[in-house]
């Protein structure tokens, strides 16, 4: 077929599917061949090159200064891009949830849903601790830098509370998920034991001695005020 008779926009959204995928099998095999730490170590090596190249290609391909792939694009338009793709995340997160859930059942939608985030929530913290040079000086500081910067800080409503030199709670005062779940008369989604997973990993990630305990999550009970709660506190010497 003529290059001009193809869907050109769906050749390119294929292409960033199979991309994505494609990326994601190395990174899940290479935790099963190397361990987390050891995939976390070889995905920040992969991914800075790939960056590299790919912002190179891009560049050519679109006729653009080397540097310069969004340099004359509006700070409003970038930003509302970010957000663009930080809620695709959250709708590729539900929608295999969905197939998975449609295909094998709600416990095996879980299983796969709390191994993807045993595996996704340090990474998320590396790269943040990456993109603001946190020294790891101020683990709680630190812990509250990469909250707010990560994925669900940027799309959710949040606060922190009953902080102290070792300790803090974090708590989710609007859950897109669980709000959009509301507004359609169904009850809360369980998802303590994802969200254990996933503080869990990513405080382990800013500091080894951060700990992750659940105050309450759904299935359980919870105010209005927030959907879940975590106190992260700080083990041994400052």
């Amino acid at each position: 077929m003529p290059q001009e008779q193809k869907d050109i926009p769906a050749v390119l959204a294929d292409i960033v599917r199979q991309l994505s995928a494609h990326y994601g099998l190395w990174l899940a095999e290479a935790v099963h061949q190397l361990g987390l730490e050891g995939a976390l170590d070889a995905e920040a090596e992969a991914g800075d090159r790939l960056f590299a190249i790919l912002s190179g290609k891009l560049e050519r391909a679109l006729g653009k200064e080397a540097g310069g792939l969004l340099a004359d694009v509006d700070p409003e338009v970038l930003e509302k891009l970010a957000q663009a793709l930080r809620t695709a995340w959250l709708a590729t997160d539900g929608v295999w949830f969905q197939a998975v859930e449609k295909q094998a059942g709600m416990d095996a939608a879980k299983r796969v849903n709390d191994t993807c985030w045993a595996r996704f929530a340090p990474l998320e913290a590396r790269r943040a601790k990456a993109r603001l040079g946190l020294s790891g000086e101020k683990p709680i500081e630190d812990l509250k830098a990469v909250l707010a910067e990560r994925m669900y800080g940027h799309l959710n409503q949040w606060e922190f509370a009953e902080e102290t030199l070792t300790s803090l709670v974090f708590r989710m005062t609007d859950c897109r998920v669980q709000t959009a779940r509301k507004r359609r008369g169904l009850a809360d989604y369980p998802c303590k034991s994802g969200g254990t997973t996933e503080y869990t990993g990513l405080a382990r990630e800013v500091d080894r001695r951060l700990r992750c305990e659940c105050v309450a999550c759904p299935p359980d009970e919870h105010p209005e005020e927030w959907a879940c709660a975590w106190r992260f506190t700080l083990v041994g010497d400052i």
